[in-house]
């Protein structure tokens, strides 16, 4: 009988140190962080360059001469997790792209996630019509003022979406924003999207 209850406790004992060390390395390979104060700093920023062009002459010559849309953006809780989950995939699957590994574009989970999209917005697995995206920006601003910059080369898509510059970009009213933190071995320490979209109404 001692023998038996011996054996019994063994098991449960090899069992629990399994799941321990299971826990244990999700926790070190995984170490990707969601962090939402730096998603909020980016939307608060992005609002006032739109609504104050004239503060940021300094930083941005270029927008005495742009036709950007002067109106706030709305933050949408559906965009920002949808967001999120493109930020913290590209920190988890180490890549950094429109499109992911498995060819799936933005348009196609935003629609997933029950912020419904025209048909023909999605009528391919890849299209992004949506997205921004940045990696390596120390904070949120630093995002938008890098996707903003655009390099400085054409066709300024990046530009474009965020100032809502020309006539698709400023139909937009929706904002969503993930900013991911990785200390997982991955290319970049933070991965950010920003998602501007409108629902088919």
């Amino acid at each position: 009988m001692l023998h038996i209850y011996f054996f019994w406790m063994m098991k449960n004992c090899i069992t629990i140190l399994f799941f321990s060390l299971l826990l244990i390395s999700f926790k070190i390979s995984d170490n990707i962080i969601i962090d939402k104060v730096q998603a909020q700093n980016a939307f608060t920023c992005l609002n006032d360059i739109r609504t104050n062009p004239a503060k940021y002459y300094k930083d941005f010559d270029f927008l005495r001469t742009l036709k950007m849309r002067n109106t706030k953006l709305v933050w949408n809780d559906t965009l920002a997790k949808v967001a999120e989950a493109k930020a913290f995939d590209m920190a988890q699957r180490n890549y950094f792209g429109h499109v992911d590994p498995d060819g799936y574009g933005i348009n196609y989970f935003i629609n997933k996630s029950g912020y419904k999209l025209d048909p023909l917005w999605i009528s391919e697995k890849e299209l992004n019509y949506f997205e921004s995206i940045a990696a390596g920006s120390v904070n949120g601003e630093d995002a938008v003022k890098t996707l903003i910059m655009d390099m400085n080369k054409p066709p300024f898509g990046h530009r474009n979406h965020l100032l809502g510059i020309d006539s698709w970009n400023a139909s937009l009213n929706d904002i969503g924003i993930g900013y991911a933190r990785s200390d997982s071995g991955s290319t970049y320490d933070t991965y950010v999207t920003l998602i501007i979209a409108k629902h088919n109404w």
